[in-house]
């Protein structure tokens, strides 16, 4: 027999899933003769998370999950860093997850989180809705970082403005005299949203029969593929943006094994000014995108809604800028 879930509980209740969620936060706000309809159902399914959702109102665990995309990105460290340095100064802890290996297994991490009786959640990174994590949404204060891939009523959404970010490479590219201007794409919402605003910054720009966007994806064999691509057409483009830092130093790897000299043949300009773009040798122009400010950010996004389970998702956006260092000049 299947497993129950929000949603069967709330059918055979008769109610919303958000109301299921609210009976679970043991929130004020829900009527007598509902409440009891949902406790019922609760019961005569056997919910397994009833337990650890009620547990919430009744006590704390000064403990927070955090799922991320991806540890391998330096940029989810940096991030990590901001978000503890807020979680400290309330007491709260963090549990690490990290679902890169097999994206299956988010499941089993945001179930165990709910069996922990944590705090709260935090989803760093791109990753798709699945059941399971609208349900730990629902049962659990939620923050998603960096990522624009989840939108779940009650759940506050931090990233950075990726479209104003893509429109300064773009800009910068611009401004030093280049005109072919290839974009590698990446997988997800975030990258989805840089695609469109390399697009619409080329048109702005009058560069539209210039444009083109080659896929990749978000690692830097997906940038050494793509770039690889890209340089094997004529006429060969003179700058690269890619959606993210790694997917430049995958170009960056490709450019040199081809011959091609950063940046007298090549300029290249990253994205999320990692501390791999800072390393000396690699010296990569990368959009900054405030990534210690988005984690400082979502934290206290979390915190406050620890304190406020129920009160409506908000949106922040942070505003990037722009890191100019040696893989960007002027076209030969």
């Amino acid at each position: 027999m299947p497993q129950p879930t929000i949603r069967t509980v709330a059918a055979h209740a008769g109610v919303s899933k958000s109301l299921v969620s609210l009976v679970l936060r043991g929130s004020s706000s829900v009527s007598d003769e509902k409440r009891t309809a949902v406790e019922d159902a609760i019961r005569e399914l056997g919910y397994r998370p009833n337990l650890s959702a009620r547990s919430l109102t009744q006590q704390r665990t000064h403990i927070v999950g955090v799922l991320l995309n991806d540890l391998r990105n330096p940029w989810f460290v940096d991030c990590l860093e901001g978000m503890n340095s807020v979680l400290q100064q309330h007491d709260l802890k963090m549990f690490l997850a990290d679902g890169r290996l097999d994206r299956s297994s988010d499941e089993s991490f945001v179930q165990s989180f709910m069996d922990l009786r944590l705090d709260g959640l935090a989803l760093v990174g791109t990753r798709m809705p699945t059941p399971a994590i609208a349900e730990a949404a629902a049962l659990l204060p939620t923050v998603v970082v960096a990522s624009r891939d989840l939108d779940f009523p009650g759940v506050d959404v931090v990233a950075n403005d990726d479209e104003l970010g893509t429109r300064l490479a773009v800009e910068h590219l611009v401004a030093q005299g280049h005109r072919r201007i290839v974009h590698i794409g990446g997988i997800g919402a975030v990258a989805d949203i840089r695609a469109q605003s390399y697009h619409d910054a080329m048109t702005a720009h009058g560069l539209k029969r210039y444009m083109r966007v080659e896929q990749g994806g978000m690692t830097e064999e997906a940038g050494y593929d793509a770039a690889t691509r890209v340089l094997s057409t004529q006429p060969r483009p003179t700058a690269i943006h890619a959606v993210n830092d790694i997917v430049a130093i995958g170009a960056m790897t490709a450019c040199q094994e081809l011959g091609v000299t950063i940046p007298q043949d090549m300029s290249i300009v990253g994205y999320d000014n990692t501390s791999i773009a800072q390393l000396r040798h690699v010296w990569l122009t990368s959009v900054d995108n405030a990534t210690a400010e988005v984690g400082r950010t979502a934290a206290t996004a979390l915190v406050e809604r620890i304190a406020n389970p129920d009160r409506p998702g908000s949106l922040t956006l942070l505003p990037p800028t722009i890191q100019v260092r040696g893989s960007t000049a002027p076209p030969a």
